[in-house]
């Protein structure tokens, strides 16, 4: 199933809200946040699906992508 994200990662996307959202919680500066997402989505330690989402772990963070439309949701650092 860790696959299905990433022969698919092309299709990965966010809102303009989603953008300010993800920045707002990892603290990140102007860069483009879908290619960060997509880089960290390539190295991740771990990917699970659950339900509609896909649940990406790494280093302390975590970035929710819906598995339907790719679009990631959220990104936020774990508690």
């Amino acid at each position: 199933m860790k696959n299905d994200l990433l022969s698919n990662i092309d299709k990965i996307h966010t809102t303009e809200l989603g953008v300010e959202r993800i920045k707002r919680n990892l603290g990140l500066g102007t860069l483009d946040v879908i290619a960060w997402c997509k880089e960290k989505i390539r190295n991740a330690g771990d990917i699970v699906r659950k339900g509609k989402n896909w649940y990406v772990f790494f280093d302390d963070i975590v970035i929710t992508v819906n598995a339907y439309s790719y679009t990631i949701i959220t990104a936020h650092k774990e508690k």
